[in-house]
């Protein structure tokens, strides 16, 4: 994206002359206080926002120029983990997972062992049948990211991924992403936890009062 400016109706630009680049394949992490603009910023990249001014590339596609068809067809390609989970109550746990893979045509068949081994991994390998409502603000957390990263999107974006779980599951997740990026997916990470951010070697790119910084890749702490 390029000189993007985002503001909210009338009011002042809460993201302002923005240019970002993900590089293909690349891990990297979105920080920044409260009320910065993170979320925002994550939504743009997703497509559930339009900038008030500015370019938006992906996957090589203006998308300011791209049909409804072709910005759908955008949007599988990319993974989501919101922080208000997104999960739809009237489906169940596997049925929220296998979500993406059954928009593009996938049998049953063909995804059902993949479905159960993720969410086993995650630790809801119990928990197939039950609906999302009923479990607790961790549960959903961890459907959520199962859901974004079944399909292997060529871009996954984590909005706090790690907020609602506990220390160990945490270190589990970002085993989760790390595997997701070896295998060539894209990452970005927004995140308030910076035992998160240095446990990785990942560009950290911070936001503060609508403007953006880099700061490069450092190792992480006790490796060689």
């Amino acid at each position: 994206m390029s000189h993007i400016g985002l503001r909210y109706g009338n009011g002042p630009e809460i993201l302002k002359d923005i240019n970002f680049t993900l590089q293909p394949g690349s891990m990297q992490f979105l920080t920044g206080p409260s009320g910065a603009g993170k979320t925002s910023l994550l939504k743009l990249i997703y497509l559930a926002l339009q900038p008030n001014r500015g370019f938006i590339h992906l996957f090589g596609q203006d998308v300011s120029i791209s049909s409804r068809d072709e910005l759908a067809l955008l949007r599988r390609k990319i993974g989501v983990v919101f922080q208000g989970f997104g999960l739809l109550g009237h489906l169940s746990v596997f049925e929220n997972v296998a979500l993406p893979l059954r928009v593009t045509g996938k049998k049953h068949d063909d995804y059902k062992d993949d479905v159960k081994d993720l969410l086993q991994w995650v630790g809801l390998g119990k928990s197939l049948d039950v609906s999302p409502d009923t479990l607790s603000g961790g549960e959903k957390q961890r459907v959520a990211i199962a859901r974004a990263v079944v399909a292997k999107p060529d871009l996954l974006i984590a909005d706090e991924p790690t907020g609602n779980v506990d220390l160990q599951m945490g270190k589990r997740l970002m085993r989760l992403f790390l595997e997701l990026n070896r295998l060539g997916s894209t990452v970005l990470i927004a995140s308030h936890d910076l035992s998160l951010i240095r446990s990785v070697s990942a560009d950290v790119y911070t936001i503060e009062e609508g403007a953006l910084s880099l700061n490069p890749a450092k190792r992480p702490r006790g490796k060689k």
